[in-house]
């Protein structure tokens, strides 16, 4: 028992004698956590940024809609008198003259109206004669003068009446242009006002296209206007007319473009897509690449100020195109980081580098 517990013992001993020695053997040798030195090289860098420094210059502003091409006239040629179509000088789709004959007419009893009409004026004028020459002798008062002339004035407009009633079975083109339609044939009885055919007039030709209430007061008269029609021709004319008055539906302005049209190829009713120019404005032609988006979704450019540091600027892009993008909101003159600006941030320390010469630039006061 007590030799067992003398081994229990020395063997305690020995342990803790273990322990101590491997402790106190390797204390100088023990790792040290140390900081590592900071690198004030690295804190005190400054970004490079290329850059490059532009003025805004005027550009116009477009605006594109929709729209159709619409004959300048179009006209419902009517019967001024009645009768039966006896002649035909039109076909639809065949051009037609100013004056140019299309319907004719029978006469009925025109001619015959015409010629009493003659008659009664002859015996007024020969009435009206004597009484003239009796009134100068003192033998027929002025009233009766009066009367007789009176007579004889109605005479002279009967005769006019029946040569127009006479004129009027013929129906002539009201001007140059095409029949669209023609709604008689011959042997087919007319009463005055009944239509008998529609003619077009398609030189110059129209493109309409309605303009909202915030661009209308943009447009003027006299400006010009381009469209690509549907057929893929583009036109040019000048505009024309622009409505006073809103269309109560769609709050939106009539505006025509008067467009050349000698050979009357472009017909009425063709599609288009209409472009006006609007008001002048200072902008600039930037890359898309170098456009930068906030988290707030805020579209802009970042610049460098005359104190070399990064500025968001806010824009807005009023027309793209294959060579960039306009922009508005920018000051008149700027220096756009053209490189690197998404390694920066607003209000960042930069270098910048023209990005023509790669050589450090300084950035005037103004930008």
């Amino acid at each position: 028992m007590k030799r067992s517990l003398v081994i229990a013992v020395v063997l305690a001993l020995v342990v803790v004698g273990w322990i101590a020695s491997g402790q106190m053997g390797h204390s100088d040798n023990a790792p040290v956590v140390q900081k590592p030195p900071a690198n004030l090289e690295a804190s005190t860098h400054i970004a490079s940024v290329r850059v490059r420094a532009q003025s805004a210059v005027p550009y116009r502003v477009d605006v594109v809609l929709r729209g159709s091409t619409e004959a300048i006239r179009k006209v419902n040629v009517k019967a001024e008198a009645y009768g039966r179509v006896v002649e035909l000088n039109s076909e639809k789709g065949h051009s037609v003259k100013s004056g140019d004959i299309i319907v004719r007419l029978s006469p009925e009893e025109r001619p015959a109206m015409l010629e009493e009409a003659r008659a009664l004026y002859e015996q007024r004028r020969i009435e009206y004669e004597a009484a003239r020459k009796l009134s100068k002798k003192g033998f027929r008062a002025e009233t009766q003068l009066a009367a007789s002339k009176a007579d004889l004035q109605a005479a002279d407009a009967a005769v006019k009446r029946a040569k127009v009633a006479l004129e009027n079975i013929v129906i002539r083109a009201p001007f140059d242009g095409f029949v669209d339609d023609r709604m008689v044939e011959i042997g087919d009885f007319i009463d005055k006002g009944d239509p008998i055919t529609k003619v077009v007039d398609l030189d110059p030709i129209l493109v309409v296209t309605q303009i909202n209430e915030r661009a209308i007061k943009q447009l003027s008269v006299g400006e010009p206007g381009y469209a690509r029609l549907i057929t893929g021709d583009n036109v040019e004319g000048k505009i024309r007319f622009i409505s006073t008055v809103a269309d109560p539906q769609t709050r939106t302005f009539r505006v025509e473009i008067e467009v050349p049209n000698p050979d009357r190829k472009i017909p009425d009713g063709l599609s288009a897509d209409v472009r006006l120019p609007l008001e002048e404005i200072n902008a600039h032609l930037v890359s898309p690449a170098i456009l930068s988006l906030t988290d707030e979704g805020e579209v802009g450019v970042k610049i460098v100020t005359s104190e070399n540091l990064v500025k968001f600027v806010p824009a807005t892009i009023v027309a793209n195109g294959a060579s960039g993008v306009w922009l508005t909101g920018l000051p008149e003159a700027v220096a756009l980081i053209t490189v690197g600006q998404e390694f920066v941030t607003d209000g960042q320390k930069v270098n910048p580098i023209d990005e023509a010469t790669l050589e450090p630039i300084e950035i005037g006061s103004n930008s």
